[in-house]
């Protein structure tokens, strides 16, 4: 299993997401371009969203004739289906990841904070995936913590994320290999412009953990360190991975969902020694929702 390392301290520098809006003449031409990147965004998200219904017909109809009820198959027939589903359930995916990444980022999106158990949404996200894992001769591992207590958070929303580091994981992982999921209490001590508050901190004793951490790693060929930030980026794509399937929004909405939870997403990696993706979700829900819309 890859070596863990603690979170990183949050940073002061804003995020790309969160750069201060241009002033002045600027404003106007911002403000413009913005409106019309908006507009196509939606135009796109509703075209797609017009794929959905005819595609899931012709999914149902694959599935029926798998399913023979219409009349015997040969093997070669057997092996067009199973293409056809596959292909059917991957373009599926395009789509969802389309609809989703539009939502988010036009600020639609809201969170809904509800107590449960982490535990419980995450061992039904991994037994969702075992199959794939299986298909594609990998190990999944997923170990309850008991540890966790129950708290407010977004389970479809966690479910998606986890997900996502899941698909990424399968699809770079190589046959024989093993993925790890695993959640832990957390102390997350967000990082002070004070240099005395800084100082007070850390003669402190260590408080309560405060928030949850939920960890992906694999053993796959790794990030080189050059792209830790870049890999959450809309549609990136690793240089050697630009053949891979994928619109290369997984991480990108894995990164947009944890922040409007209130949290972090990162990545530990070093190329051939495999990758270790991290989320923090606070204990305590964020009260206000513009983290959603960023």
């Amino acid at each position: 299993m890859p070596k863990q390392a603690p979170a990183p301290a949050e940073s002061c520098t804003p995020a790309p997401d969160d750069m201060a809006m241009p002033v002045g003449p600027g404003l106007q031409e911002y403000s413009q371009l913005r409106e019309r990147y908006l507009r196509t965004t939606n135009a796109l998200a509703s075209a797609a969203h017009d794929l959905k219904t005819p595609l899931a017909i012709l999914n149902g109809y694959v599935e029926l004739l798998q399913s023979e009820k219409l009349g015997g198959l040969n093997e070669r027939q057997r092996e067009v289906l199973r293409d056809m589903r596959s292909n059917g359930e991957r373009l599926q995916r395009y789509i969802q990841d389309f609809l989703s990444f539009s939502v988010l980022e036009t600020g639609e999106l809201k969170m809904r904070f509800e107590p449960g158990n982490i535990n419980a949404c995450l061992s039904e996200v991994c037994r969702l995936w075992s199959p794939r894992f299986q298909e594609r001769g990998l190990a999944l591992y997923f170990l309850a913590n008991d540890k966790l207590q129950e708290f407010a958070f977004d389970a479809p929303k966690i479910e998606r994320i986890v997900s996502n580091l899941l698909e990424n994981a399968s699809k770079f992982t190589p046959a024989g290999g093993t993925v790890w999921l695993h959640a832990e209490p957390y102390m997350w001590e967000r990082r002070s412009v004070s240099k005395a508050a800084s100082q007070e901190r850390r003669r402190r004793p260590l408080a309560q953990p405060n928030s949850v951490k939920v960890s992906v790693s694999d053993t796959g060929p790794g990030v080189p360190p050059e792209y830790h930030l870049e890999i959450f980026d809309d549609f990136f794509r690793l240089p050697t991975n630009e053949k891979a399937e994928g619109m290369g929004l997984g991480l990108a909405i894995a990164r947009r969902l944890v922040h409007g939870m209130g949290g972090k997403i990162w990545v530990e990696s070093e190329p051939g020694a495999g990758c270790k993706f991290s989320f923090i979700v606070p204990l305590k829900p964020p009260t206000t929702d513009s983290e959603g819309k960023r």
